[in-house]
């Protein structure tokens, strides 16, 4: 048997084989979001500078940043949605850090996290990628 069929072998291309519903491996796409497309993306989020808006509603802030977020939801959550978690865990990060500096008696952890669970369950969607994810780490 050569070693250029086994499953266990690398394909000539360098790529790990992919199993196929029947069981066999081949070599072939699985589609998943590129590091670059990654780093774009959170260089786009960090350029929002979420927690200096503390002028803006959590509504406005919604408003703005939702189509974006909803297109890299559409666009790259297609196949491995997965991937997107730790972007948007971000986002949810930067969010809890915008409530904490608009709101001052929110300043400790313990008193944004009560606020952050008591927003997202009272407004569920507003924000697109709170469909996928419920908490900000």
């Amino acid at each position: 048997m050569s070693t250029r069929n086994s499953p266990s072998s690398a394909s000539p291309s360098g790529r790990e084989g992919v199993r196929a519903r029947n069981g066999n491996v081949f070599t072939g796409f699985a589609p998943a979001t590129s590091k670059d497309a990654i780093k774009k993306m959170s260089r786009k989020v960090k350029s929002w500078r979420l927690h200096t808006l503390t002028g803006h509603t959590m509504d406005g802030i919604a408003r703005a940043v939702n189509p974006v977020i909803r297109g890299w939801m559409q666009y790259y959550g297609a196949f491995y949605k997965t991937e997107l978690y730790p972007l948007l865990y971000r986002i949810s990060a930067y969010l809890l850090r915008w409530i904490r500096k608009k709101y001052r008696r929110l300043k400790t952890f313990t008193k944004a996290h009560k606020a952050w669970k008591r927003i997202t369950l009272q407004y569920p969607t507003l924000f697109a990628h709170w469909r996928w994810i419920h908490g900000f780490w």
